[in-house]
């Protein structure tokens, strides 16, 4: 694993020069800072409120590994307009963003409720989102998106596999020697399974791969997507790794139960039109399990930095893949 140099988010040259970009962009919208920027710092991206005269904006910087978010985000808003908040400015040179304020998020509107309605209305919107993005891939791959796109994965693996430093292999947090060797061994079933999801024939398009409900913002209009750093050109259908996953834990759901399947259902509705129903589930379970293997890609590219802030984070990436054998919501 390589890691890359970061700007020190802390050093006040570096804060008065992102500051003076936020001041003039904003300024550029008629718009004045108030107060002082209140910032969160994780070792993937820097964010910062930004009090100003018209309300909160939200700047983000990232790192080398997740820098692409930047201009993913300018693209998104120009080909789904609505569906993801529309940047005040970006830079995709140093990898900044200056948004709008994009309201509540799911998760607070929920506050802990177990009602799934939200979701059934949100899942189909973010369908039809990938499927407006899908013909545009190779615009999104040209400009930095990682391409995990299921011909590409079993490369992906085995390289990762390589990578012990990132499997932290012959740490406590890593994977034993057998576990170790277990993974070695499914690197040819687990390409089977990536070409037949890609014989199944649906377009590959854009990934989330962290939308949960941290990750929505709910408006009279509608429903926003954001924080797309883990995003990859993927399997649209691996969205659901997290997504399920996430509402699982949060209602203390086991692997398949009904309320999943029906989540899964009312996303999978976007693409009955072109496949049959049995089909799409067997590519989502396909896409759910080798989706595991990009959230650990995503673990460690997030992490490809010098930031000793990345220690408390380093178990995801053997994390995620000590899941490939674990059960699945769907």
């Amino acid at each position: 694993m390589t890691t890359h140099p970061v700007p020190d988010w802390t050093d006040p040259r570096w804060r008065e020069g992102a500051l003076a970009w936020v001041t003039d962009a904003l300024g550029r919208r008629g718009r004045r800072v108030t107060g002082p920027v209140e910032p969160r710092v994780r070792p993937w991206s820097l964010v910062w409120r930004v009090p100003t005269d018209a309300g909160d904006a939200w700047f983000k910087a990232n790192n080398p590994g997740t820098r692409h978010e930047a201009t993913l985000l300018a693209g998104l808003a120009r080909l789904v307009p609505g569906r993801v908040l529309e940047p005040v400015a970006v830079d995709p040179r140093r990898g900044w963003a200056l948004l709008p304020d994009g309201g509540p998020s799911l998760r607070e509107v929920l506050a802990g409720g177990q009602d799934l309605t939200h979701w059934e209305r949100l899942l189909p919107g973010y369908a039809a989102l990938q499927a407006t993005v899908a013909p545009h891939v190779g615009e999104l791959l040209a400009d930095g998106v990682p391409d995990h796109r299921p011909e590409e994965l079993p490369g992906l693996f085995t390289a990762l596999l390589d990578d012990t430093e990132a499997l932290l292999l012959g740490t406590a947090a890593g994977p034993d020697a057998g576990s170790y060797e277990r993974l070695r061994a499914y690197r040819g079933e687990f390409a089977g399974l990536c070409r037949r999801l890609a014989e199944v024939g649906v377009p590959a398009s854009i990934q989330h791969d962290d939308l949960h409900d941290g990750n929505v913002f709910v408006g009279d209009d509608g429903y926003r997507f954001f924080d797309w750093g883990d995003a990859s050109v993927a399997h649209p259908f691996g969205t659901l790794l997290v997504t399920l996953r996430s509402v699982a834990h949060a209602r203390g759901l086991d692997p398949g139960d009904p309320a999943l399947l029906r989540l899964r259902d009312a996303y999978l509705e976007s693409w009955t039109d072109r496949y049959d129903r049995a089909t799409l589930r067997e590519a989502a379970g396909l896409a759910v399990r080798v989706t595991v293997v990009s959230r650990a890609l995503s673990w460690r590219r997030a992490l490809d930095t010098a930031d000793p802030g990345r220690a408390e984070y380093v178990e995801a990436v053997p994390g995620w893949l000590g899941e490939l054998f674990a059960p699945l919501p769907v």
